[in-house]
């Protein structure tokens, strides 16, 4: 807790420092009391991370990204990524994903079932008929152990029981997030098990390059590295193919506004089953497990743009359809539809029941290994 105390103090004298009132408002609002709290008898708190233009608070509730100020044309801050002023916040939120880390399996599992060596699993279904990031009790939900933490780095941990949310095995994840010098967020996963258990981790931070909360995203300038897509059903389970964005609302092979295209939903049924963007895409890749970059998303008005890089084979991207202003975040202001995005690094949706995408199995004696970056600069 002093070391959380102090370094919130640094980041206080940083931005005192600065000119702009507006530099002032997402450190003002972040007290690290706020997230104090004990929940299922584990200590929650509030790390502050700093390195070079790069400011971030996470929490290890759900090891969510709470806060993450970047900077625009003349330098003008922004925090980025949509969070909650306290603990409670989070707790008493509509949308239960903002910020974490999503496990043991990221996006969709169909009715909730699969089989690994002719045994079934039957897990929570949390999202109509199917099972959706990890179930109720997934990682997003749980306390993780701050193992190491210092200015530009948090190590987090959890070691997820055998059976937890119908999951076999006993999982040890360790997860890291490190503020680079390149002004990047890195995000380093790791597990081990003892029993084969399907594992697909990533994160679920929702970004407004214009700052939280402050306006649509439909005219952010988004690319995608992906020649391929993966069409899925009114559940959003994959149809089991993937298919050429050529010709489609899904090609982003070059840049274009994220809502260009959405005029289009009524006479497209991909967009209808997504209500909009809310699709995995398959990424260019010459070497599986190769650090490529997936996607670059800039604002026109500040010039802010951020470059996602990852190891996986797969991107989904969900332009927020599904927000509705319930939401109140660390400004004051409704999360409102379609003002936020996500891109979510990962292996393909349902993986364990679609024998034509790669595994996310992982078995006893291996190691979980995947490495995604988030790099922001400036675009003059």
């Amino acid at each position: 807790m002093k070391f959380s105390l102090l370094l919130f103090a640094v980041v206080l004298g940083f931005v005192a420092c600065q000119s702009n009132k507006s530099v002032e408002k997402p450190w003002t609002n972040l007290k690290a009391e706020n997230f104090q709290k004990a929940i299922n008898g584990k200590q929650v708190g509030l790390y502050f991370l700093a390195n070079g233009d790069l400011h971030a608070a996470i929490t290890n509730y759900g090891g969510r990204i709470v806060s993450l100020v970047v900077p625009g044309k003349n330098g003008e801050l922004a925090d980025v990524v949509l969070g909650f002023v306290s603990i409670d916040g989070y707790l008493d939120a509509r949308e239960v994903f903002h910020g974490a880390l999503i496990g043991r399996v990221g996006n969709r599992i169909a009715n909730g079932k699969f089989s690994i060596d002719g045994t079934a699993y039957t897990l929570p279904l949390n999202n109509g008929v199917n099972h959706l990031h990890g179930g109720p009790g997934g990682f997003h939900n749980v306390v993780w152990d701050v193992i190491a933490a210092t200015d530009s780095t948090l190590n987090l941990s959890y070691l997820s029981p055998d059976g937890e949310m119908g999951y076999p095995g006993n999982l040890q994840v360790d997860v890291t997030y490190t503020l680079t010098s390149k002004n990047e967020v890195r995000i380093d996963y790791h597990a081990t098990t003892d029993k084969s258990t399907p594992v697909n981790l990533t994160n679920h931070a929702f970004f407004n390059l214009t700052g939280e909360a402050n306006g649509t995203i439909n005219n952010h300038l988004l690319t995608i590295y992906g020649d391929y897509y993966t069409p899925v059903d009114s559940t959003l389970i994959p149809l089991g193919e993937n298919v050429p964005v050529k010709g489609t609302p899904f090609d982003f092979r070059t840049a274009k506004p994220i809502g260009q295209d959405l005029v289009k939903q009524d006479e497209n049924e991909q967009l209808q089953n997504g209500l909009g963007y809310d699709h995995n895409f398959v990424l260019n890749k010459e070497e599986a497990g190769k650090m490529t970059l997936a996607a670059t998303v800039v604002e026109p008005y500040s010039g802010r743009q951020m470059e996602v890089f990852t190891e996986e084979p797969g991107l989904q991207f969900y332009g927020g359809n599904f927000m509705d202003g319930s939401d109140v975040g660390k400004y004051g202001k409704h999360f409102d539809y379609r003002e936020s995005f996500a891109l979510e690094t990962q292996h393909f949706p349902d993986s364990p029941n679609q024998p034509q995408f790669s595994s996310i199995i992982l078995n006893p004696g291996e190691q979980y290994q995947t490495t995604s970056i988030y790099r922001f600069r400036v675009k003059e």
